[in-house]
């Protein structure tokens, strides 16, 4: 009987994916473009969250959005009414994660001349995404109070790529078993270096605070 020949796939794509990605990272670093990461789970919150932030930042920043879910525009929708900024949607067709292509093609759908910030709201879910580098400069990852402090320890991946954490829906905090002080113990056990902010989009707690570290990120790249 031959021998049997074991390849290892995944780690020739996640090698070539990662390729790709410091391509479009230094791409967009050329032109003085941030590209923004954001990914969680589904339900914590990302699109409301976006449409302060990005409400906030417009002013002062050309701003586009990349959306992407398995099917539907809702939330490209969404940002588009109630922010007025350049949106695309991108639809997986049933992946759970954006890989460097896709994210190159959506960059190139949504045509980044002429902007100084993407944003890229990611598919919700603690898992695959966090195995794709898709060239962002910055990948901010949200917990929400009904999720519960304990997600870093059970999704250590997603917490590592972090480079900030938003613990959003705060002002639901009296309902459920919810420490600020595990959340954050949590991701340091993961992270070290990932600020945390601890957010309100209803009542617009912790945003200030949120959108003053995103300012100083974009005019580091600019």
């Amino acid at each position: 009987m031959d021998k049997i020949r074991v390849v290892e796939i995944r780690e020739d794509i996640t090698s070539r994916n990662n390729i790709g990605a410091e391509k479009i990272r230094r791409d967009l670093l050329a032109k003085k473009i941030f590209y923004l990461n954001v990914m969680s789970s589904p339900g914590s919150g990302k699109t409301t969250l976006l449409t302060e932030l990005i409400n906030r930042l417009k002013s002062s920043y050309r701003i586009g959005v990349i959306e992407a879910d398995l099917d539907s525009a809702v939330d490209a929708q969404t940002i588009a009414e109630k922010t007025g900024v350049k949106t695309v949607q991108i639809n997986t067709a049933g992946a759970c994660h954006i890989t460097c292509q896709m994210s190159g093609e959506a960059l190139a759908a949504c045509g980044v001349d002429g902007l100084d910030v993407v944003i890229l709201e990611n598919i919700g879910n603690l898992v695959c995404p966090a195995e794709f580098d898709t060239g962002a400069h910055e990948n901010l990852v949200l917990l929400s109070v009904p999720e519960g402090d304990d997600k870093p320890l059970k999704y250590p991946l997603m917490f590592e790529v972090a480079t900030s954490v938003a613990v959003t829906k705060t002002d639901v905090l009296p309902a459920f078993d919810f420490s600020f002080e595990n959340a954050e113990k949590n991701v340091t056990k993961r992270n070290k270096n990932a600020p945390v902010f601890f957010t309100s989009a209803l009542k617009g707690d912790g945003l200030d605070a949120l959108e003053n570290y995103l300012r100083e990120r974009i005019e580091s790249i600019k």
